[in-house]
């Protein structure tokens, strides 16, 4: 069984959605489950945290309590899943996160592949492109939280490790998976640990890759990745994997829909545009305006509560890079996205007391507000409606239907196309 543990929920997701493309029957949660819960049959776990932004020691308690909990439910293969962008700072969490892992399971080399071609995101001579656009260069540069200044990723993970980093080029991939794996046999040294950065441009490359380290202990890196070894581990005469499950048809409930949008990523900024050009009203949160989640909470609901329009409403804090530093100048960049992500997840509760069956949420950071605020454990994935973007539909006593969007995600029509069209499974 693949345990897949990821930083944010939105990643969760998009991992959960890559391992059931590849046949496995997948699970997912947020957080660690209870340690005795009842588990369907399955092929694959994912654990979805909110720890991109954490303190590295932070981080590394909440990962390592995962992995222990999916290695005691019978994992024999954790994934460490981050964002296909690196998201992260030199001071950052990934490399901490992954030596503990590192450690815990005994892994000497550990795969690091943030390619993932579905989305945009390739990995040429250890360089992250965003389309055609190097990261460094994208609007990833601007990112509020993890502004994305370098695209070198061994440069970026050596920063955050005293491990030995080495990269593995295109040229290694593409000689096929017993070359790839007679690399990194070559790195693994007894009593030392060192990490393989590899190069990716498309999907068969990540099988391949997925191929080389079918049998490795720890893997890292984007669901690219996933999808890779989820396909190389459906080709092993052992695999006993089952037809996908039932609720990769699954619609979203009927019913109210609304939309929470907190990323101020270029993409999700030209996705609320659209939607409002739809005709949908919407209510931005102001955090000069109060600093108090609450308040601000009230405020939105309140004017929700004398909508007199049937189009779906759009709640929002997403502002463009120069207003969002005014903003981080006047209360600090912690401070204002601890207040917006607490008012986001106080709107998502009374949306749902009023009877809302549908929320697309739009950022990493809100996602995990939202879920978390909302008291969901674990879901079933359902219909993907963009690469990465699936449904998922709780099981609770008041059930709701979640679309955690990551904030470069989907084109420019997504949200308005979200709540306007039916969704079609993929």
């Amino acid at each position: 069984m693949i345990g897949a543990i990821a930083d944010d929920f939105t990643g969760g997701t998009d991992v959960a959605v890559a391992l059931r493309q590849g046949g496995l029957r997948t699970l997912i949660y947020f957080g660690a489950p209870d340690p005795v819960v009842s588990l369907p049959e399955h092929d694959a776990i994912v654990i979805a945290l909110k720890t991109r932004t954490l303190a590295p020691a932070d981080a590394v308690t909440q990962s390592m309590a995962a992995a222990e909990w999916l290695l005691a439910h019978g994992a024999r293969q954790l994934f460490f899943k981050y964002c296909s962008t690196f998201d992260s700072k030199p001071e950052g969490n990934i490399g901490p996160v992954a030596d503990a892992l590192a450690a815990l399971v005994g892994s000497h080399v550990t795969v690091a592949v943030p390619s993932s071609p579905e989305h945009l995101r390739t990995q040429y001579m250890g360089h992250l492109f965003v389309d055609r656009q190097r990261l460094d260069e994208s609007p990833l540069r601007h990112h509020p939280l993890t502004p994305m200044t370098d695209s070198s990723v061994p440069r970026l993970l050596q920063a955050q490790t005293d491990a030995r980093v080495e990269l593995l080029d295109l040229r290694d991939v593409r000689s096929g998976s017993i070359h790839l794996r007679q690399r990194l046999d070559a790195l693994a040294v007894a009593d030392t640990r060192s990490y393989a950065v590899i190069d990716a441009l498309t999907e068969d490359d990540l099988i391949e890759i997925g191929r080389a380290c079918i049998h490795d202990p720890l893997l890292t890196g984007a669901a690219g990745l996933a999808r890779g070894l989820a396909a190389a581990t459906s080709e092993t005469p052992t695999a006993t994997l089952a037809e996908l499950e039932l609720t990769a048809e699954l619609l979203p409930a009927p019913g109210a829909a609304a939309v929470l949008a907190g990323s101020c990523s270029a993409r999700t900024l030209q996705q609320i545009a659209v939607l409002q050009s739809h005709g949908h009203p919407s209510f931005q949160l102001d955090a000069l305006h109060t600093q108090n989640p609450h308040a601000l909470a009230d405020d939105a609901l309140r004017w929700f509560d004398e909508l007199d329009t049937v189009k779906e409403p759009l709640f929002y804090s997403s502002l463009p890079p120069e207003q969002l530093r005014a903003v981080q100048d006047a209360l600090g960049t912690g401070t204002a996205s601890d207040i917006l992500e607490t008012a986001m997840g106080l709107i998502a509760v009374g949306l749902r007391a009023r009877g809302t069956a549908r929320v697309i949420v739009a950022g990493g950071e809100t996602s995990g507000a939202v879920v978390t605020s909302l008291g969901i454990q674990g879901a079933l994935i359902g219909a993907e409606i963009a690469p990465g973007v699936p449904w998922i539909h709780t099981v609770d006593e008041t059930p709701i239907s979640l679309l955690l969007k990551s904030g470069n995600f989907g084109d420019v029509g997504f949200l308005a196309e979200a709540l306007e069209q039916d969704v079609v499974a993929r």
